[in-house]
């Protein structure tokens, strides 16, 4: 039998292993800032309600976009066609639900794209500087002097408004500004500690921009990638209003700005319900793009002061 002494009986237990709870702390903090703006969560809910009205919105409806019911052209909003129908007879409700989702589609695409391609190129600039980072500063302050919308329009017109290609060329000529931010940011961090640490250590230029200098920018990407879709709405509506964006027969909400916009005193459905949605998604966007800059930001009265505006 095992005999105990008495000072064994005594010792304190052993701790139990400390838990990090840094990572839950911040994201419950930066969750509690965002909440308390009244504008930032009512942007998340018309947002979210917008994308379910894209999704499920044709359930409603026997009419595809692409049905045109002649008996019934340029009809107003009635209870066969809820948003009325166009000059091709077209039923403006499925085209609205159809063409929101496809600028949704491209607006996240390419807001997705362009935050990627400018972080890594705006990271590997200001990690490898010297002639790297002059001549990546170059190609950017060149491309920012060209004018993009041109070429936009030219491209995109060129290659029959297919909105895959737009989604390539709007990335193509976006990355620039969000970049040169982030090469601006990330030239204090790659004089961090953990990055000297990480290269004493013999760790690849590769992994230690996208394990330790990419990650530290986490909160300047997020509100980048959200106000990024905003501008993504209101490029793509520009090139398809001006007819180089998408093409019939697909549909777009700027196909549909510029097929009302010849008569807007005749028939004022065909502009206002696509206007009403690119106006819903825009400034939803925004809200939610202050509301993350706000709680994001240590240094942020508003989303410390509940968000009150």
């Amino acid at each position: 039998m095992t005999v105990v002494e008495p000072t064994e009986l005594l010792k304190p237990a052993p701790a139990a292993p400390a838990v990090d709870r840094r990572g839950s702390g911040l994201a419950r903090l930066y969750a509690r800032r965002f909440l308390r703006n009244r504008l930032a969560v009512a942007g998340v809910a018309i947002f979210v309600l917008l994308v379910l009205f894209s999704v499920f919105g044709g359930l409603f409806t026997p009419y595809a976009y692409s049905d045109a019911d002649f008996a019934a052209l340029t009809q107003p909003p009635s209870a066969a066609h809820w948003f009325g129908t166009n000059q091709g007879g077209n039923d403006i409700y499925a085209s609205a639900v159809h063409g929101l989702r496809r600028s949704l589609a491209i607006a996240v695409s390419v807001s997705v794209l362009t935050i990627v391609v400018a972080a890594v190129i705006g990271s590997s600039a200001a990690y490898f500087g010297g002639r790297v980072e002059k001549a990546t500063l170059a190609v950017i302050h060149f491309l920012l002097v060209v004018p993009s919308f041109l070429i936009l329009a030219l491209v995109s017109h060129r290659l029959a408004g297919d909105w895959r290609v737009l989604i390539v060329v709007l990335t193509v000529f976006g990355w620039m500004s969000t970049a040169r931010v982030i090469w601006s940011v990330s030239t204090s961090l790659r004089e961090r500690d953990y990055v000297t640490i990480a290269e004493f250590m013999g760790v690849t230029p590769a992994r230690i921009i996208l394990r330790h200098i990419i990650p530290n920018l986490g909160s300047l990407l997020i509100v980048n990638l959200t106000l990024g879709v905003v501008a993504t709405v209101l490029s793509e509506t520009a090139l398809s209003f001006l007819g180089f964006g998408v093409q019939t027969p697909d549909v777009s909400l700027g196909t549909m700005l510029a097929d009302g916009a010849s008569t807007v005193t005749s028939a004022p459905w065909l502009f206002a319900f696509p206007a009403g949605l690119v106006v819903l998604l825009t400034v939803s966007m925004t809200f939610v793009g202050d509301g993350l800059r706000d709680a994001l930001d240590p240094t942020s009265t508003t989303g410390a002061a509940g968000g009150r505006r």
